[in-house]
């Protein structure tokens, strides 16, 4: 794989916090490598270890997009929601910004099963299919469109398991994670002081306020 060299600024990392962690009392031993020092009770990120994975990051992603993979981006924390969203769309990437459903990529038959009736029903609100039914039967296929929206919306164009998961929280997407790595799909995690830095593939330091 070819090294490339992003514009990754220290100066602007610290400006933005990313050195700052959780308190000293909430941290995962595994993390120690991460940290530079302590101070007032709060861990320091080793940034110049953060620049460097998030690098190794952007090597693998750009490689991995130019030959046409598919990523998923999760991240369902109310914080990070909308800018999840905002990010894949603008990289025409899959996303889950809202909730992760249990067997989402485990259990693929059964979520394909759901991105078919998404479909299904989008198609007939836009036909006007759904206006021709009886009030009660429109009503609770439109609340069955607006779950499936919630949840599916960010994957409805996914027609596979993807190639490389983003997970932009350790402890919050933890059962994402967790399928990722049942099925081999390698990930890339936003961690914090006390998140394990060995389960995703890449693990780069992230801010505390994320």
């Amino acid at each position: 794989m070819a090294r490339r060299y992003w514009n990754i600024n220290l100066e602007e990392m610290l400006e933005a916090g990313v050195h700052f962690g959780h308190g000293t009392r909430k941290w995962n031993p595994r993390m120690a490598p991460y940290i530079s020092a302590k101070r007032k009770g709060i861990h320091i990120t080793n940034l110049t270890r953060t620049a460097r994975f998030l690098s190794e990051a952007c090597d693998v992603v750009f490689d991995a997009a130019s030959k046409g993979k598919q990523f998923l981006i999760v991240g369902t924390k109310n914080k990070a929601a909308d800018s999840v969203a905002g990010a894949a769309i603008r990289a025409r990437c899959h996303y889950v910004n809202k909730k992760w459903l249990g067997g989402m990529l485990t259990n693929w038959p059964t979520t394909e099963t759901r991105l078919h009736k998404f479909k299904d029903l989008r198609t007939e609100q836009k036909t006007g299919g759904l206006n021709r039914l009886p009030k009660r039967d429109a009503a609770m296929l439109k609340r069955q469109l607006s779950r499936l929206q919630t949840y599916l919306g960010g994957i409805k164009y996914m027609t596979r398991l993807p190639d490389i998961v983003i997970i932009v929280d350790q402890q919050e997407e933890y059962t994402a994670l967790r399928e990722c790595i049942t099925l081999g799909i390698p990930t890339f995690c936003l961690i914090d002081k006390n998140s394990d830095p060995d389960l995703a593939d890449i693990s780069i330091q992230q801010m505390m306020t994320l």
